[in-house]
């Protein structure tokens, strides 16, 4: 592996200390990243026929007024709607902080000998990533951020992909306890039937993502052996830099931090929802915005798209929205954490030297 690229001007011209196998890892492709060509794809584009037809089928179901829809986002409080996208566009800097703590756990920062960006750099990746998610199906947006750090800092793109799967199952962890508890707080220690089965699903998701990185503390080694030996460097770097980025020294940190990012996406929902007159209590909010993100996990639509809105409209609706308040809701929130993201993410691709 090439450290030529790992070096910054401050640091001596010697590749890391590194006790990982040695291999010629040079991580995917620029064409395999290629977000046109992925947008192009059989597959990008039937996930968005998918996504339109969820969205129309639940405003069918629900005989939506759409000129009523309209009119009440076009006459949202602007403050309220302002707080929101501060809100959102703010917890980058956060969520670039906190994965730049696990990159430190994973032995992936400056002094490890990898430039790795500063908080401004990784939040441009992060809404590069989110960009990526934004267009494409199958949270392609999760490997297109690897890909990015590797390109810009150097380290191995298995390893910065186990920073990310971490990262992730932390993400899974929290927003479905704090749903839980959430839930559990505003429907007053019952839960409607409606939601039983995304309960579920997520604690599903829970006991699956706990049990994978129990497996791999304990019986990684024996994993490795029964892949093919050209596989193994690569597993090895991927399950090690999983393990190492739940480092003790920084998980504190990385906790905290992961718990102020999901009540700022509450707050986002509340913002959005008293734009719109609607009001919602900041546990609601938390509910909502929580449930919305436990929907994007389930990668069939580019960031969960039709899903997410028809799942945002029925929790609305459980709170006694009326039909039409609940769908501007729920579009006026996907405006500013989706399609928002879209533009200024598709700005930022055009004009970035990191892609």
């Amino acid at each position: 592996m090439s450290y030529e690229r790992a070096i910054s001007d401050e640091q001596p011209a010697k590749p890391p200390v590194s006790t990982e196998p040695v291999v010629d890892e040079h991580g995917p492709s620029e064409r395999s990243m290629s977000l046109g060509e992925r947008m192009r794809s059989p597959q990008t584009i039937a996930s968005f026929v998918v996504a339109f037809a969820i969205i129309l089928i639940v405003f069918w179901r629900l005989d939506i007024d759409f000129v009523d829809v309209w009119t009440q986002m076009r006459n949202a409080n602007p403050l309220y709607l302002f707080i929101a996208f501060a809100v959102y566009y703010g917890s980058f800097p956060l969520r670039a902080l906190r994965w730049r703590f696990i990159l430190s756990n994973a032995k992936i920062s400056t002094k490890d000998g990898y430039p790795v960006p500063g908080i401004v750099g990784l939040s441009e990746i992060y809404i590069l990533s989110w960009f990526a998610n934004c267009v494409v199906p199958a949270k392609l947006g999760d490997a297109y951020r690897g890909y990015l750090l590797k390109k810009n800092a150097g380290p191995s793109f298995s390893r910065t992909l186990g920073t990310i799967f971490a990262e992730r199952l932390l993400d899974v962890v929290a927003l479905v306890g704090l749903m839980v508890l959430s839930g559990l707080f505003v429907f007053h220690g019952t839960v409607p039937s409606g939601l039983t089965w995304w309960f579920v699903a997520g604690g599903a998701l829970v006991v699956i993502g706990v049990s994978g990185l129990l497996a791999l503390m304990t019986v990684s080694h024996r994993i490795e052996a029964r892949l093919p030996v050209r596989i193994q460097p690569y597993y090895n770097r991927l399950s090690d830099g999983i393990v190492s980025s739940f480092s003790r020294d920084g998980f504190l940190k990385v906790a905290g931090l992961t718990t102020i990012i999901w009540a700022l996406e509450g707050a986002r929902v509340y913002a959005g929802a008293h734009a719109l007159g609607i009001d919602l209590s900041l546990s609601q909010s938390i509910f909502i915005a929580l449930l919305a993100s436990l929907l994007t996990t389930f990668p069939f639509t580019p960031a969960g798209m039709g899903v997410v809105e028809g799942g945002t409209v029925f929790a609305l609706r459980l709170f006694d929205v009326t039909a039409a308040s609940a769908t501007a809701a729920a579009l006026l929130d996907r405006t500013v954490a989706s399609y928002s993201v879209v533009v200024i993410g598709g700005l930022l691709y055009f004009i970035t030297k990191r892609k």
